[in-house]
């Protein structure tokens, strides 16, 4: 596709007096003005054409023309195009003077001894479209395909009912009011119905075709490799492999007439076979059958804690209208958190695994009054059951012991609250402040208040967790990991294996014993609570090399994410 670009001509007066008819074309056409160039030829609405269509056409290429000395009837021009990757390559052409030697004599021959009438000179970038995306095993998640939008010509809302009856096989919620209203709000431009792939289109293509004033426009796209597999990631994706593609991209720079095309000069683009990402396509499908079960805004996040390679990212409709919830979402992530503030408190020397500490239905501390779910009493109990239960009173009581900044530094060596820059990949981790003694720091050792978290920095927390207590650099293209605006030190070896062996508990004997047929899994669940609606539903976990977060917005309480992190890991292992 050609953008607006300079045409450099230079001559110094080799075509007689430094202000002849040759010298004027040559200034003009320096100067980019193509009427005042136009002007000094024979035919002027036939050069502002060419002449124009050669600027159009040849982008930021630039070209340098060389006109020699002497006289005659013809004298050669002489061109050097410089193509934005640098290449240069030679053209020749051909100019006179009128009889009178008061005007150039028109000729496209003067740019280009090739050129006819009603052509022009055009650059283009040659790109590689073939290459897919594929998942970390090489099978396909994008390629590129052609496809066919279904427009809607302007104004025309008789349209509307023949079509969403036509596409109501692909797509049931489209529908002719939709269309009409759509119409309507722009009734000067065609609208867009739909965009099909080549087995949606085949059924239903004699029905469009039928219907007036509807036109099928063929393009090229990257498309998922089936019609129902989506994740959040795979914008940047796309943008990442359009990247790929402008780097290694070829050029071609030709004379273009209305008879055909003659090659000026070009070079082939660089192969580039796939992208190859960390993705796993049976745990994506799992991931996205999971989600889809919800009618509430619900996502899942996947990574291996070994390489940092997300390997999954789902989310629902309910989900999608909000926008990438899973990866930059932020909510409260309830008693998730207790991951860090145990961690924290192990670190401090507050307490450790076997500590016997109060659960009460209820404590007070540092003026914040925090009940358990619905006022459950476990007495005194040690610290590793009131983890695994999700004692609420027990870590608030622990909070007292620890330093403002516990909190924050230990979150902060788990990658929940640092920032990633990862390529093709926008990620938000979530926020954990420096708490003082008080209500806001009670709040946040249950993950509440001011704590936030998305579904991916919970993730990231519990896969650093599984990475021995050192924080995972976040990865999505092979070989491309992240690079972070900190480097916190890794947990203590003895915290992350009393943690974790508390996440192994919760799934056995607590919280989340439902999973307790799910070998090797360890978790901890959430239910945060929010100010006007249902408490939100986590569950973090840890199974082997895959780390995970399953979130439910309004679920009311963790369960749901409990029974969606169940149907994704079975997924998992029957897919």
């Amino acid at each position: 596709m050609a953008v607006s670009g300079a045409l450099l001509l230079s001559g110094c007066g080799v075509f007689g007096s430094d202000d002849g008819p040759m010298d004027k074309f040559a200034a003009a056409f320096n100067e980019g003005d193509v009427a005042a160039a136009a002007e000094q030829t024979t035919d002027p609405a036939a050069a502002r054409e060419t002449l124009q269509a050669v600027f159009d056409g040849i982008g930021d290429t630039e070209a340098h023309m060389d006109a020699p000395d002497g006289d005659g009837a013809a004298l050669p021009t002489e061109f050097d195009w410089t193509v934005p990757a640098g290449d240069t390559v030679h053209t020749e052409g051909t100019i006179t003077l009128s009889p009178d030697e008061s005007r150039v004599q028109w000729s496209p021959q003067i740019i280009d001894a090739r050129l006819q009438p009603g052509g022009g000179i055009v650059y283009s970038d040659v790109r590689r479209f073939t290459a897919p995306v594929v998942d970390r095993t090489g099978v396909d998640l994008m390629h590129w395909a052609p496809v066919t939008q279904v427009v809607v010509d302007a104004g025309n809302l008789a349209a509307a009912g023949p079509v969403a009856d036509a596409v109501a096989a692909v797509e049931p919620s489209i529908t002719a009011q939709q269309i009409q209203d759509a119409v309507a709000a722009d009734p000067a431009a065609p609208y867009t119905v739909i965009t099909l792939r080549a087995e949606d289109l085949d059924p239903i293509r004699g029905a469009l075709e039928a219907v007036d004033g509807v036109q099928l426009i063929e393009q090229g796209k990257l498309i998922t490799a089936g019609r129902n597999l989506d994740s959040p990631v795979f914008g940047d994706l796309r943008e990442y492999w359009r990247g790929e593609l402008d780097k290694g991209a070829g050029w071609s720079l030709t004379v273009s007439n209305p008879e055909g095309d003659a090659q000026i000069g070009g070079k082939a683009p660089a192969p580039l076979d796939a992208v190859r990402t960390t993705m796993d396509l049976t745990m994506q499908a799992a991931a996205q059958r999971a989600v889809d079960a919800r009618t509430e805004p619900a996502a899942i996040v996947a990574m291996s804690p070994e390489t940092g390679g997300v390997l999954a990212v789902a989310q629902n409709e309910a989900a999608r209208q909000q926008g990438p919830i899973a990866l930059t979402g932020l909510f409260p992530p309830g008693s998730t958190f207790k991951t860090v503030t145990t961690s924290a408190a192990l670190q401090a020397g507050v307490a450790e695994p076997d500590s016997v500490l109060p659960c009460p239905a209820r404590v007070t501390v540092d003026g914040r009054s925090i009940p358990n779910d619905d006022d459950f009493d476990l007495g005194k109990v040690p610290l590793h059951t009131a983890f695994a239960q999700s004692c609420n009173t027990t870590q608030a009581i622990m909070s007292a012991d620890l330093g403002p900044s516990a909190m924050r530094d230990t979150a902060a060596s788990l990658g929940f609250g640092v920032d990633f820059v990862t390529p093709a990949l926008t990620t938000v981790t979530g926020t954990v402040p420096v708490t003082e003694p008080g209500p806001a720091r009670v709040e946040a050792a249950i993950g509440q208040g001011t704590v936030t978290a998305s579904p991916f920095g919970i993730t990231e927390m519990v896969a650093s967790l599984a990475n021995g207590g050192h924080m995972v650099l976040p990865m999505l293209v092979e070989g491309e990991p992240a690079t972070a605006d900190q480097q916190p030190p890794p947990l203590e070896p003895g915290t992350v294996d009393a943690v974790r062996a508390m996440m192994r508990e919760a799934v056995q004997s607590g919280t989340a014993r439902s999973l307790s047929d799910i070998d090797r899994l360890g978790g901890k669940t959430g239910t945060a609570e929010v100010s006007g609606g249902p408490a939100h539903g986590w569950f973090a976990g840890i199974r082997g090399d895959v780390a995970f977060t399953a979130f439910i917005q309004g679920a009311d309480s963790s369960g749901p994410a409990v029974a969606m992190a169940g149907d994704f890991l079975r997924g998992t292992q029957n897919g």
